[in-house]
């Protein structure tokens, strides 16, 4: 998997100054973009969009330094549709204006990335894949930032806004495993896939209840295959650990991509918060080989 996103930041690279087929980039992947996006994000520590773009604003100090071009021919070879619009980009990846280029000797580089994959500690990670028939996530939602590390304060106050009533419905709703409340992460920004993104975080329980959902949230979940981890240890650590794993190690070296789906947590017992049983379930499908 790694050899085909190094082919395809390979074919990135030699069409910055193009238009970016992202069609060409399944093709070369096996993988759809919603994946690629994801992974790319999960191992670079930024969004796609973002790594192009400084791709682009480093080539171009190349060639306002040595090439000779004007601030016009640069901004237009690379894309934007304004000198304004490459000026203010230019100013603030690089913190000096594009004419000043030539005025400086310090200048801001971004190189080509490109990707290998380091296995850590060597440690198993328990995991199922498991078909599930189409359910419904139903509860309450709310846009949170994302947080890598420790609790994310907004999804506490998300669970504290529940209701006595709303508790007790979802709780006659969930008649589908693990049959209990649940953590789905959905809507994420895929272009911001750093801390600053956000993402629609919904606590509630799983059903394929007909019933009246009142004032619930409900998301509509198709059947899908589920790669299912499991985790013990500190909590919220070993959880965010286990994700870290599945990011960085599991799908860059597994025959699965991601399907754009809900990513399901829920945990067990709470009352001894170094010792907690948690799942991880994401959406996945089989590569295609090419």
């Amino acid at each position: 998997m790694l050899k085909r996103m190094n082919e395809a930041l390979d074919y990135i690279e030699v069409h910055l100054n193009d238009e970016i087929d992202y069609n060409e980039v399944e093709k070369i992947t096996g993988t759809s973009i919603y994946h690629f996006r994801r992974m790319f994000s999960f191992l670079a520590g930024m969004s796609l969009g973002e790594y192009v773009r400084n791709r682009k604003l480093s080539n171009a100090t190349f060639d306002l330094q040595n090439e000779g071009k004007s601030v016009t021919e640069t901004a237009f070879k690379y894309g934007y549709e304004s000198v304004d619009g490459f000026s203010r980009a230019f100013r603030e990846w690089s913190g000096i204006n594009p004419s000043e280029v030539k005025k400086t000797n310090t200048l801001k580089a971004f190189p080509k990335l490109s990707f290998q994959l380091t296995i850590q500690g060597g440690n198993n990670m328990d995991y199922r894949i498991q078909q599930k028939e189409a359910f419904k996530i139903v509860g309450v939602k709310k846009r949170v930032p994302i947080k890598f590390q420790g609790e994310n304060q907004e999804i506490i106050k998300l669970a504290q806004s529940i209701t006595p009533q709303q508790r007790e419905q979802m709780r006659n709703l969930a008649n589908i495993e693990p049959h209990q409340v649940v953590n789905a992460s959905y809507h994420f920004d895929v272009e911001r896939m750093e801390e600053k993104g956000s993402l629609d975080h919904m606590i509630g329980v799983l059903t394929d209840s007909q019933s009246d959902f009142d004032e619930l949230d409900v998301i509509e979940v198709p059947k899908l295959n589920w790669a299912i981890f499991s985790s013990k240890g500190e909590f919220p650590k070993s959880m965010q650990e286990t994700w870290g794993k599945i990011a960085a190690e599991w799908l860059p070296s597994s025959d699965y991509e991601l399907v754009e789906a809900p990513e399901i947590s829920f945990t067990g017992d709470l009352s001894d918060r170094s010792n907690v049983n948690s799942e991880i379930w994401i959406a996945v499908k089989k590569r295609i080989s090419v």
